[in-house]
């Protein structure tokens, strides 16, 4: 596939087309929910640049952390494809979709990553480190696109194991943001429930 026109004018009137050529307005809940997926890969893109910089000042962190992250990418890719595309003209046989797979891979890492993390005591905050700030945002905005998408599948068919598989993915990136803190060493700013006591 070649993408030489960028611009469509299709949009100039508040309408966008989804894959199978139907005009659909930009504020329908199906384009929020693959614009949320969308904006979520950039922040995995730009976790991805924050990684690649931090390694080149220390061994800690580098591809067991990055090739992950790019995997992700591909997989929102897909998924967003398949947020734009109606489940009617939906064929998985041609058309690349997250799977169970997919989905088993994402808890298996969790599993992975949570071996070598200290037991939670407390709820944790974000930051600490630039890298944990990066990947909470990345958890965040994959919570959005969950909401939408769960909005999305209450009007429409969706099938399951695209929303699943961002329900996992944002426990990922939960877990992920601990273990680069302990990377990085880095502590874990506590939730302090009791301040005010």
């Amino acid at each position: 596939m070649r993408l030489t026109k960028i611009y469509t004018k299709v949009g100039d009137k508040g309408k966008t087309m989804l894959a199978n050529g139907e005009k659909i307005a930009k504020h329908d809940i199906r384009i929020e929910a693959y614009g949320a997926i969308d904006e979520l890969n950039a922040f995995v893109g730009e976790l991805v640049d924050l990684l690649m910089e931090y390694s080149l000042s220390s061994k800690e962190l580098g591809p067991k952390e990055t090739e992950p992250l790019r995997m992700i990418q591909q997989e929102l890719f897909d998924i967003g494809g398949e947020l734009a595309t109606p489940m009617s003209a939906l064929d998985t046989s041609k058309q690349q979709v997250v799977n169970s797979d997919d989905i088993s891979r994402l808890e298996n890492e969790i599993d992975k990553l949570n071996e070598v993390l200290p037991p939670l005591k407390n709820f944790v905050l974000p930051g600490g480190h630039r890298l944990n700030s990066k990947a909470h945002v990345c958890r965040t905005v994959c919570r959005r696109a969950e909401r939408l998408i769960v909005r999305l599948k209450e009007q429409q068919p969706i099938r399951d194991e695209a929303s699943i598989y961002v329900n996992r993915l944002s426990d990922w990136f939960f877990v992920f943001s601990r273990y680069l803190s302990l990377k990085v060493d880095a502590e874990e700013i506590l939730w302090n429930q009791k301040r005010r006591n």
